[in-house]
Formats: structure tokens, C-alpha cells, sequence
């Protein structure tokens, strides 16, 4: 992420947060190539970023239960 200034990115809390306050995932939208990503606990600590394409692919596999715990 070298280079990239988030000082000024708006979060928005994930959907599937709801219900689970302590539990909350923030993304940033805006971004053409990358999706931030930060835990709602500690807006000031570290953030993940993930290739746009990359993020898709996840929230599809969400999505379609491939990621379902056992």
C-alpha cells in the first residue's frame, strides 16, 4: 500500500456485522483498485488492503456458503 493515503477514507461498517458490535469489519469504498479493510475496535491501527478482483472473489464465496464454518 505504499504511497496511499486513507486519511481521508470513509468506513462504512459491514453488513453481515449486524447484531455482533464487537465484531465489526470496516471497508473503505472509493478505491478503483483496492478495497481497505480495518477492524472497527481500533480505527487507528493497522489496515488490510486487498486487490479489488481478490475482495469480489471473497464476498462471492461468502456468499454462495463456501466459507460456512463446520
Amino acid at each position: 500500500m505504499s504511497g496511499y493515503d486513507l486519511s481521508t477514507a470513509q468506513w462504512r461498517k459491514s453488513s453481515y456485522s449486524s447484531g455482533q458490535p464487537d465484531n465489526c469489519l470496516e471497508v473503505s469504498d472509493g478505491h478503483p483498485a483496492l478495497v481497505p479493510v480495518r477492524d472497527s475496535k481500533t480505527p487507528h491501527g493497522p489496515v488490510l488492503t486487498f486487490p479489488a478482483t481478490d475482495w469480489a472473489a471473497f464476498l462471492d464465496a461468502v456468499k454462495d456458503g463456501h466459507l460456512d464454518a463446520s
